[in-house]
């Protein structure tokens, strides 16, 4: 199933809901946080993803979403509990790199 984002009109005015339907593959989560970023730029609202009619969600496409919460404080809503495993997995994925980055060998480490 082709992958469709359509914006929902919210009563508050505070934020801007996406709804997200279908499968996410790398190429669509990118067009996500595009449209996200301009969106957040544009009108200074905050965004809440609808992810309640995702029915797949590879893992490159759930550490987009995991940078779009961390990064750009996107909220996401309507997890299903695979596409909410497939996104923890990707959180901690992301928390273990970042910590081995920071924990280089010495001997790649530049002596003056």
């Amino acid at each position: 199933m082709p992958t469709r984002i359509t914006e929902v009109n919210t009563t508050d005015g505070q934020r801007t809901t996406l709804r997200v339907e279908g499968s996410l593959g790398v190429e669509d989560a990118e067009l996500v946080e595009k449209i996200c970023r301009d969106l957040r730029r544009e009108t200074g609202r905050r965004i809440t993803l609808d992810l309640a009619e995702l029915s797949f969600l590879d893992s490159d496409s759930a550490q987009i979403l995991c940078r779009l919460k961390a990064e750009q404080d996107v909220s996401l809503e309507g997890l299903h509990l695979f596409i909410q495993r497939v996104i923890e997995m990707a959180e901690q994925d992301e928390k273990s790199c970042c910590r081995a980055s920071h924990r280089l060998p010495r001997r790649w480490l530049k002596r003056s």
